[in-house]
């Protein structure tokens, strides 16, 4: 039997195929789970469907709206009663903040990065919580830019930076109450997020030369790791940043 058989999992950030998002979402599917999706809005649902099989729950939800994500945890519970993981993977900021100067990045773009891509984390995981089962796990999505300067990533690795921090205080918080936050550190693969850093590609294959084997992480092998880390399995690890980067962050 797969180890999250009759599980309930809600993933958010899934934008296409590419999406490591959707990585997480196969993986977790892969292990028995029933599988829960959340959309931006309207425009954001039509691509998500085409990758559906049409039977799944699907939930309006922004993360700019308390209003938003109440409503959309509501309706999630009058679905499923409760739930036993959430996948964080969503994150934004301004194309002009993710090239040039970090002395450049203005005040409004600095608070629009740190709502969508870090505190976006505490509030799901405020309304979520009360959903939450027993051994349930909360997994968002970082990078090594939160730890190191990678050019061009700018703000949002300083936004990274400050949702690893929530990880171990939501982590810290929540233990007792039998819930997991960690946070898996995948290395550069090509999605739509990326693509908005400039010279993308130089990154992506600067840190496909940086791995061992000189072979990038797929979004299959980070989804893995994912499942992993949403089930009880992972018991054992409390406010952890697992990298999954095929050992990009070792040099």
């Amino acid at each position: 039997m797969s180890f999250l058989t009759g599980k309930k999992i809600v993933v958010m950030g899934v934008a296409n195929k590419r999406s490591i998002a959707w990585g997480c979402a196969q993986a977790l599917r892969e292990q028995g789970a029933e599988v829960i999706y959340t959309y931006q809005n309207e425009r954001m649902k039509k691509p998500l469907e085409k990758l559906l099989e049409g039977d799944e729950f699907l939930v309006e939800l922004d993360v700019a709206s308390d209003e938003s994500i109440a409503k959309g945890f509501d309706e999630i519970k009058e679905y499923a009663g409760e739930i036993h993981g959430v996948v964080h993977a969503v994150a934004y900021a301004n194309k002009e903040d993710l090239q040039g100067d970090v002395t450049d990045i203005s005040r409004q773009g600095y608070a629009l990065a740190q709502d969508i891509s870090s505190y976006s984390l505490i509030a799901v995981t405020h309304y979520a919580k009360p959903i939450l089962a027993e051994n349930s796990g909360i997994v968002t999505l970082t990078y090594l830019g939160a730890e190191r300067a990678v050019p061009n990533y700018n703000m949002m690795g300083i936004a990274k930076a400050a949702l690893e921090a929530s990880v171990r205080y939501l982590a810290a918080e929540l233990s007792p109450q039998k819930i997991r936050v960690n946070a898996i550190s995948a290395g550069a693969i090509k999605t739509l997020a990326v693509t908005g850093v400039k010279d993308y590609q130089k990154l992506i294959q600067l840190s496909e030369d940086r791995t061992p084997d000189h072979v990038g992480v797929t979004i299959e092998e980070v989804g893995n790791v994912c499942a992993f880390l949403i089930s009880p399995l992972s018991g054992g690890i409390i406010g952890e940043t697992i990298f999954v980067d095929k050992g990009v962050h070792l040099s």
